[in-house]
């Protein structure tokens, strides 16, 4: 997902199944729990070997159609040489002579993403990037949305792809609530036309609640709440107002807030704390949709601004800063992860 610019873009992992379906597609529950697609004709639904073998945390999707490629999947005792096939959950799959594990609980944690990352597992341009700097002792997770290279903030990870993308769907109805510096001398009354959204260059974006914090020279400071989260939507926006933006902070993605962890660090949110907030009936169940559109944003504590610190991540083992830009000094440097061929998939077979 490389990119150098914000976005919160509904692009990303497949969805998986869902409790109900607004078309009204059955669904029914494995024996442990999972929620599984049912066809009218009672047969469950087949899914793509690339997708299976994601969903178990084993790898990315493309990475899976390499492995295939190699020769290393086998299904029912067959050896795979093209990722066009689909399994269920009968299907006996072995990855490297072992049998693929069952995919992990969902999990969610909250990251603060320092400037000078890109949000991807593999960046064409050799850039660092954010799963390069993660804790070792994280599984291979993948973000909810994704914020450009000079952007921070909180950014949601998980180890359950549908998770990912269900959670990124303006469906859901979720706020994106930033900090944002912009150049320019602001317009409040110009700010709250923004509430009746705005169209440049033929792309709508819907309503934003944008309210003037304070002027800092010729500097404004913004908070600004959305829940499409297009490309680039913050800074496109601004742009057409005449305000550059030169920082931005994302402080809160629906209820999950940024509040004073600091950055580069990662914290778990608690499965009570997930089944509160997404609708799961079960701790750690994956698959489950949110069964609420509502939004239960409340103001962070501990609000990321302008005080915020910030510092260039260390290269594990290089005892040099990567070439970042840093927006302060004075924070700790988070080491990144194990380097080498598929570093960052933290499970192996």
């Amino acid at each position: 997902m490389p990119s150098d610019t914000m976005t919160d873009e509904t692009e990303g992992p497949d969805g998986e199944a869902v409790k109900e379906r607004p078309d009204g597609e059955a669904v029914k529950e494995r024996p442990d729990g999972e929620a599984v697609k049912e066809r009218p004709d009672g047969e469950a639904v087949k899914e793509r070997i690339a997708k299976r073998l994601a969903r178990a945390g084993l790898c990315s999707r493309r990475d899976a159609e390499r492995w295939i490629a190699e020769g290393r999947v086998s299904v029912n005792g067959k050896k795979l040489d093209s990722p066009a096939f689909t399994v269920d959950e009968d299907d006996s799959i072995v990855v490297d002579g072992k049998p693929l594990p069952e995919p992990d609980k969902a999990r969610l944690w909250r990251y603060h993403k320092p400037s000078g990352l890109v949000t991807t597992h593999k960046d064409p341009q050799g850039r660092p990037a954010v799963f390069d700097y993660l804790p070792d002792d994280l599984p291979r997770v993948v973000s909810v949305g994704r914020l450009d290279m000079n952007s921070e903030g909180l950014l949601l990870l998980t180890n359950d792809g549908g998770l990912a993308r269900r959670l990124e769907l303006p469906s859901t109805g979720w706020v994106r609530r930033y900090r944002v510096r912009v150049h320019g001398e602001v317009n409040e009354a110009r700010l709250q036309a923004l509430e009746n959204g705005v169209t440049i260059d033929g792309v709508r974006y819907g309503p934003i609640t944008a309210i003037l914090d304070r002027k800092q020279g010729s500097n404004a400071w913004l908070t600004l709440a959305l829940t499409e989260g297009k490309n680039r939507e913050v800074r496109r926006v601004m742009e057409y107002l005449d305000w550059p933006v030169n920082r931005l902070i994302r402080v809160a993605y629906g209820p999950f807030q940024l509040g004073n962890l600091d950055v580069g660090k990662v914290e778990e949110i608690q499965s009570r704390v997930v089944r509160d907030q997404l609708g799961v009936k079960a701790p750690g169940k994956r698959k489950d949709a949110p069964v609420s559109g509502a939004d239960t944003f409340t103001k962070a504590r501990g609000t990321c601004g302008e005080g915020s610190k910030n510092s260039a991540p260390a290269r594990r083992g290089s005892g040099k800063p990567a070439a970042i830009e840093a927006a302060a000094k004075g924070a700790e440097a988070p080491a990144r992860r194990g380097s080498g061929k598929d570093a960052h998939h933290r499970r192996k077979v």
